[in-house]
């Protein structure tokens, strides 16, 4: 892509719709550029004493596809008027800010003294209340992850190349920056590390050999990728801080630690074991073929917890007086399912004993988030419909209640060492916002809440669509929710053209959030309603609308889609000869399906969307989840049902003007599936472009390409839709930019 076209993107923005900003003072659409300037935040760090929070704010840089952070205090108790910026640096970063145990100082990862090409960070120490960072290791490969001893005494960080990585340790106590000891010796490097309640230990994974074959063949320049290639196994390990001694303390031939954590006294460890056949092992991501297994740290014993194959649980945690242990898992622990979730506890000394199942009764998904001080209660953020809220499940009955009831999408946190709770707010006016309350019994009045952060005051500017969730009935009788966001300056009584915004998953669901669904605010600013269904399938609405699916995939999915383009076409605001749908991932397999069963779309947006579940399952990292959802029959003794749901069955259908977007090397949508619906539509003799992005990942990793995507597709639906403009050409794109001057963020 050309570096100069780059530029002059970059000095504009998009022109979608004129009359709505044209009155002096009045707040202006938003713009796809709107989007990628959007900045996030990270690193929460309340201090011990509970008066500041560190945190960092990360600016993206969407032409060079980077991202710059710097450090940030506010006052817990005075809130988002007494915030200061710490550090300022234009091309690099701060990150990970992290409170010496005293807090009268804290130490940060950054890469302000790296040379090019080089991009390594190093540590640095600096007051929250003014002076200098200074610099305080000078690793030759850069650090990677430090912490300090729960008493003070060490500063423990990781360093080395690539897969050798070990741990050393300096005084804390040492504001030079005293020479690092290393305290690690194996051959492969660490992975995580936990210390133990005293600090006198620290507990690491790490694989049992390092592979030079590997190291080798990367310095040589071959860079071939053998699927599934043997790794080796992880073990824990102990490492005693002061002198360096390191004993193995879990691991043998039947698992591969692939995460743990240490209880608050100290005397247990749990881990996951994943599986160490190689297939089963590398083959997805998604955490099956592994259980839970419990270490006594004294006795040296291992207790298997859960033996589940094709089960996947969530970490396991432990209550704060170390009496209970807890882990998330699916309704049906039995069998491969995608059941919601509930939490399983046990007493931690109760060996042999079985797990009780919490919130049976509560049908959504549930994981812990953190407990009460006297472990009797699991608090929860679980999605409710079209809201996240807390929710707390009381260990003895299992009964769950909800504590907030906001309609937002919020997770509240608890900082373990200082417990701060602190509240990740989004509304549809609202993006990532930090707030806290003084405890959990005044999370539900949201007056009393304290504002910590205000990251993106540029939103202000911006005139945003009306958002509000909708229910209706599909054909079989259920009702279906979902998320309307109206165009911006929406009139009663006119009818608009209609985007139904198709979320992937399918075991997801478009939620009360800023600029959800495909940036819908865009399209709410170009004059467009926006439909965000939650389809059967989706999470949130029990384990009957996320399951019905199971064994056909998109009938009543298709139909939950239709009924709510019905539905607002019944209200008076869709106008039914103007639609278009589009999506991403499982979106776009919806995509096709419309594409295949029905020409009441003007327009489709397709992204990275299947065609043929049987080619797709070899080609796919998540073959399992498949299975289950097409009615778990092995594909191998079975196609029909794999092709009876293959949008490429019923392809001679296609009518509907069809846009297709992939990443090239994405591992869970392969490309192909992508290129066989463009030829078949070409073939066809239907109006269709391929986008192909560059890449190796399930969404397009390129911010540029991002931006492409979007404005290819909102051109591809203003042209069949509404009539506007041409179909997609650069030229016509460029024309409707202006410069971004005229629009500065604040």
């Amino acid at each position: 892509m050309n570096t100069l076209w780059l530029r002059t993107l970059a000095s504009s923005v998009f022109v979608l719709a004129a009359s709505a900003s044209s009155l002096a003072g009045q707040n202006r659409p938003m713009t796809f550029l709107d989007v990628q300037e959007i900045r996030g935040g990270g690193s929460w760090a309340p201090s011990p004493d509970q008066a500041w929070m560190l945190y960092t704010i990360t600016t993206p840089d969407w032409i060079e596809d980077e991202s710059q952070s710097d450090i940030y205090v506010v006052s817990l108790a005075d809130g988002v008027s007494s915030t200061r910026q710490l550090t300022y640096t234009s091309d690099k970063n701060e990150t990970n800010p992290t409170w010496a145990p005293d807090a009268s100082y804290f130490v940060f990862s950054s890469n302000r003294d790296a040379v090019a090409p080089k991009r390594t960070n190093q540590l640095y120490r600096m007051r929250h209340d003014g002076g200098e960072a200074r610099k305080i290791t000078d690793a030759k490969d850069g650090v990677s992850g430090f912490s300090f001893s729960p008493d003070g005494t060490w500063l423990v960080f990781r360093s080395g190349e690539s897969g050798r990585e070990q741990l050393y340790r300096q005084a804390a106590t040492d504001p030079t920056g005293a020479p690092a000891t290393q305290i690690t010796a194996g051959a492969a490097g660490v992975e995580s590390w936990e210390w133990s309640p005293d600090g006198a230990t620290i507990y690491l994974s790490r694989p049992d050999s390092f592979d030079e074959d590997e190291a080798a063949r990367k310095e040589e320049g071959f860079s071939v990728d053998v699927k599934n290639a043997i790794t080796p196994l992880s073990s824990l390990w102990a490492i005693t801080v002061a002198t360096a001694e390191e004993r193995q303390v879990a691991g043998d031939a039947t698992y591969s630690v692939t995460g743990f954590s240490l209880s608050p006294d100290g005397q247990w460890i749990v881990f996951s074991g994943g599986s160490p056949e190689r297939y089963e092992r590398n083959i997805t991501g998604a955490g099956l073929y592994g259980d839970q297994y419990l270490l006594d740290v004294a006795a040296g014993s291992v207790e298997r917890l859960t033996e589940n194959y094709e089960v996947g649980e969530d970490g396991a945690s432990f209550s704060p007086d170390s009496r209970w242990i807890a882990f998330s898992g699916p309704d049906d622990m039995e069998a491969y399912s995608m059941t919601e979730s509930r939490i399983y506890v046990r007493g931690v000394g109760e060996r042999g004993g079985s797990f009780r199942k919490l919130g049976s009764d509560f049908d959504n998904s549930l994981r812990v988030a953190f407990w009460s001080p006297d472990g009797s209660t699991i608090y929860a953020n679980a999605a409710v419909k079209v809201t996240r809220q807390l929710h707390s499940v009381d260990v003895r009955t299992g009964r769950v209640q909800s504590i907030t009831s906001e309609r937002a999408n919020l997770t509240v946190s608890k900082d373990e060492d200082t417990g701060t709770l602190l509240i990740n707010y989004q509304d549809p006016a609202t993006p990532q916002t930090i707030f806290t309350a003084a405890n959990i019994d005044r999370l539900a009045d949201r007056a009393s809440w304290i504002q910590l952060t205000d990251m993106n005051p540029q939103v202000s500017e911006l005139a945003l669509g009306r958002e509000e969730e909708v229910n209706w009935t599909s054909t079989d009788g259920k009702t279906v929710g979902g998320v309307l966001v109206y165009p911006a300056g929406y009139t009663e009584g006119q009818r608009y053209p209609l985007i139904v915004a198709i979320h992937g998953g399918p075991a997801g669901a478009d939620l009360l959030t800023f600029n959800g669904g495909y940036s819908a605010q865009v399209y709410a600013g170009a004059g467009y309603a926006v439909l965000k269904p939650n389809y059967r399938g989706s999470t949130g609405y029990g384990n009957a609308h996320r399951t019905d699916i199971v064994g056909d995939y998109f009938t009543l999915g298709f139909d939950d889609i239709m009924t709510g383009v019905d539905y607002l076409i019944d209200r008076g605001i869709a106008d039914g000869d103007q639609m278009g749908a589009l999506g991403w991932s499982a979106g776009g397999h919806w995509s096709n399906w419309i594409l295949t069963h029905t020409d009441r779309f003007k327009a489709i947006s397709s992204g990275a969307g299947t065609m043929n579940w049987i080619s797709m399952y070899a080609q796919s990292d998540v073959q399992r989840n498949r299975q289950f959802y097409l009615g778990d029959d092995f594909m191998y003794e079975n196609f029909e049902p794999y092709w009876d749901q293959s949008p490429l069955k019923y392809i001679a259908n296609a009518k509907t003007p069809t846009m297709i977007h992939v990443v090239e090397g994405d591992p869970r949508v392969p490309s192909p599936q992508s290129v066989e619906l463009h030829m078949a539509l070409k073939k066809l003799d239907v109006p269709t472009e391929l986008f192909m992005y560059p890449g190796r990942s399930h969404g397009i990793p390129d911010p540029r390409n991002r931006l492409v995507k979007s404005v290819s597709e909102m051109a591809w639906m203003d042209h069949y839709v509404r009539g506007i403009g041409s179909t997609f050409e650069w030229r016509q794109v460029l024309e409707t930019l202006e410069k971004k001057a005229e629009r500065p963020i604040s």
